[in-house]
């Protein structure tokens, strides 16, 4: 197997699934599927894989079918010096004669990568048909007699609503793609190891406003990377706050990467919405003066997109939660859309002056909560949870004394629930961005109660309370918890660094 190269940050799984995938034992044509958002490193991931392996890299571009057919011919000439005989037809000929050059060049594995492959759909309206076309010739007839190596196409993407539905329902590849791969952006621990960020405050930060997008970190590198947490306002301001940047219009620049955004108003006001914290349906229809049905296909299509996460309750059926996916979008939602004259201005140093108590309030917040999940799932041991457990969720609590609700920041069930319709819970976690005393442990221990108050519901007998808080715990509260063998503080430290 093909060592990872090492300009390759991280991505061991991914690489050990594309090798294995390019590497067929028997078959003579495989399709694989490669997909991910904008600036997640599809590109340079699968431009490695070639040079592994050996084979052709092509970029798709927004052109008409005649250039590129013309542009495709060109890289398999530049890259496999070899000079068609005629000019390709369509793109059934293209294809053709594409995988019958490498499966006729020498005996080693051979990739074939379309990046940005719904550009050419837009296009080639057959696109789908040709290609299954294409694997249907290869496992039936004769396109691969007299071929002495393997080949694998692989077909890339950033639109991610068109690239999900390419395997799905009744479309013409389900069924011929034996690789689906998701390309992710690199969780909160992975990021800070890619910008080489040693203090956790800063990493969080960071990651608080761009993500875990690795391309995120060349587009900035002028600027440098902010190492104190006194560096961040400057860098903020040089980068996605400097009107001149390539960051300042980022959320325009992905929302117009997805051919099924057409109404950009509406999804720019879907995506408001949520970043301004209306995170249930009903909530977000009314901020557009609609209903829910209404905004039904726009939020599909937004959480199909990857632009929006769908989170439904963890123990009540159809209420959902959704969240703005990418921090980078959230925070150009909810600071630079609205202070863009004053921006465009070069008032970058004042806007962000004014606008911390939103930024603390409206994405550190979230953006805390949700790495808290993140590391319940990922990093904290069995011994920190009382036991295994299933995904951790948010979840609502209901008082009916009081007729009010609240919410779980991070709830799991006990893994192997029982299967007598009963709910165990091992762990209810507060995560909040401010310093936590008693009284919020008093406020999860309250919850706990009402929590078990419903029917079908039960806590693990060995169940946790977890507390996590961005600027640490009073003194009452630590001496509290040594005595309680079911709480578990959890600063940004042991975010970052422990288990």
């Amino acid at each position: 197997m093909a060592a990872k190269p090492d300009s390759l940050f991280d991505r061991e799984a991914e690489w050990t699934d594309l090798i294995r995938f390019a590497s067929p034992q028997h078959a003579a044509l495989r399709l694989g599927i490669v997909y991910g958002r904008r600036r997640f490193g599809k590109s340079y991931l699968l431009r490695r894989l070639v040079e592994a392996v050996g084979g052709v890299y092509h970029l798709a571009l927004r052109e008409e079918r005649r250039s590129a057919l013309d542009r495709f011919a060109a890289s398999l000439g530049r890259q496999q010096r070899w000079v068609p005989a005629a000019p390709v037809r369509d793109w059934g000929d293209a294809l053709t004669q594409a995988v019958t050059l490498l499966g006729t060049n020498g005996t080693t594995p051979q990739v074939l990568v379309i990046d940005e492959y719904p550009y050419l759909q837009q296009t080639c309206g057959e696109m789908d048909t040709t290609v299954q076309a294409l694997m249907d010739e290869a496992a039936g007839g004769t396109l691969t007699d007299g071929w002495t190596a393997p080949v694998s196409i692989v077909l890339c993407g950033s639109a991610m609503s068109v690239m999900t539905r390419i395997l799905s329902g009744t479309s013409a590849l389900r069924g011929r793609a034996v690789l689906d791969l998701p390309l992710a952006a690199f969780d909160y621990r992975v990021a800070r190891g890619f910008w080489d960020i040693d203090d956790p405050a800063v990493a969080f930060t960071v990651d608080s406003v761009v993500g875990g997008a690795a391309g995120y970190k060349d587009l900035t590198a002028d600027a440098g990377t902010p190492t104190r947490l006194d560096d961040v306002p400057e860098w903020l301001c040089a980068t996605v706050l400097n009107p001149s940047h390539a960051l300042f219009r980022e959320d325009n620049y992905l929302l117009r990467e997805d051919p099924r955004v057409t109404d950009e108003a509406v999804y720019y006001s879907l995506l408001g919405a949520i970043a301004d914290g209306r995170t249930a349906p009903v909530r977000i229809a009314e901020a557009l003066g609609r209903t829910s049905t209404d905004i039904g296909h726009h939020m599909t299509v937004m959480t199909t997109a990857g632009f929006v996460t769908r989170q439904d309750d963890l123990l009540r059926a159809r209420r959902p939660t959704y969240r703005v996916a990418d921090p980078i979008v959230c925070f150009h939602h909810l600071i630079n859309r609205r202070h863009r004259a004053r921006l465009e201005d070069r008032m970058a140093p004042r806007v962000w002056s004014e606008a911390s108590a939103t930024y603390r309030s409206g994405i550190v917040g979230p953006h805390f909560e949700a790495i808290c999940r993140v590391w319940t799932d990922r990093y904290a041991s069995a011994e920190t949870l009382g036991g295994g457990t299933d995904r951790s969720a948010s979840l609502q609590v209901d008082d009916p004394r009081s007729r009010q609700s609240f919410q779980l920041d991070v709830v799991a069930r006990r893994s192997g629930d029982r299967n007598d319709g009963t709910t165990s819970i091992q762990l209810l976690g507060e995560a909040k961005a401010r310093r936590l005393n008693t009284d919020d442990l008093a406020r999860l221990d309250r919850l706990a109660d009402l929590l078990t108050r419903r029917r079908g519901v039960v806590l693990a007998p060995d169940a946790k309370r977890l507390l996590f808080s961005l600027d640490g715990f009073s003194n009452d509260l630590v001496s509290t918890a040594t005595t309680r063998p079911d709480v578990e503080l959890i600063d940004l430290h042991r975010l970052y660094e422990g288990d």
